[in-house]
């Protein structure tokens, strides 16, 4: 679905990755772990498109992605929930939502049913129903973070990217975010998860990559790196 092969990137003529490689399977979960400033940000932004990586492949359903601008890359099923949340603040929450779905207003995507997937969002987000006329700037942070989300699953995408979902919230609303991604795990969605709670991000994964100073350090199924007593003492001391 999602491979990335030997991907360099980062900014300027500071280099953030160095050769990493990771699988992202159909209908699987998979994350990838760090300390801040490990590269994951710079990984998720590379895949995108934000930054044009310096080597290395990417390519989705076969295709290679890698140096296409991201409204490119977002018509061929790939959608970015970022880091920060970035909602457009003076659009009310069904505009954010049904900008989300632009491609598939546009032809640029399989249409299929948007107004029906639109209700669907907001039942997978009970809050966003309560406030869909509200300013996306006046939510909460949680709101917006599940605003950003929703309006991911909007593009009706192949994979989504999810930076940091848990990022500023609080422990109750964490625990909301992880389920529902548990939830769009139970309905097939490919996810690629960058998660600061290593804990909570393996604990709905299927497969994690460890990712230390822009290299893959280990990688294996989400269960057995809970298990491994590096991963434990590094990332998992003070988890979710």
């Amino acid at each position: 679905m999602l491979t990335i092969q030997n991907l360099s990137a980062g900014y300027g003529k500071v280099q953030v990755l160095h050769g990493i490689s990771i699988e992202v399977p159909k209908g699987k979960v998979v994350t990838l772990i760090g300390s801040n400033g490990a590269g994951k940000t710079t990984t998720m932004r590379a895949v995108s498109g934000m930054i044009a990586p310096t080597a290395g492949e990417i390519t989705l359903n076969g295709k290679r992605i890698d140096g296409l601008e991201s409204f490119h890359i977002a018509k061929l099923g790939l959608a970015h929930s970022p880091e920060g949340r970035r909602v457009f603040a003076t659009m009310t929450v069904t505009d954010n939502l049904t900008l989300g779905a632009f491609p598939r207003l546009t032809g640029s995507r399989p249409r299929g049913d948007v107004a029906g997937d639109l209700e669907r969002a907001m039942e997978l987000f009970p809050r966003l129903k309560e406030r869909r006329t509200q300013l996306a700037g006046t939510l909460s942070g949680g709101e917006q973070q599940m605003l950003a989300m929703a309006r991911a699953v909007m593009l009706n995408p192949e994979v989504v990217l999810l930076d940091e979902p848990s990022m500023g919230l609080a422990p109750i609303l964490v625990a909301e975010v992880f389920r529902i991604i548990e939830r769009l795990k139970g309905e097939g969605v490919t996810m690629l998860l960058v998660e600061q709670f290593a804990a909570a991000a393996l604990g709905v994964a299927d497969y994690g990559y460890v990712l230390e100073n822009g290299r893959i350090s280990l990688h294996g199924p989400a269960e057995k790196l809970r298990s491994d007593p590096a991963v434990k003492a590094a990332y998992l001391g003070g988890g979710h």
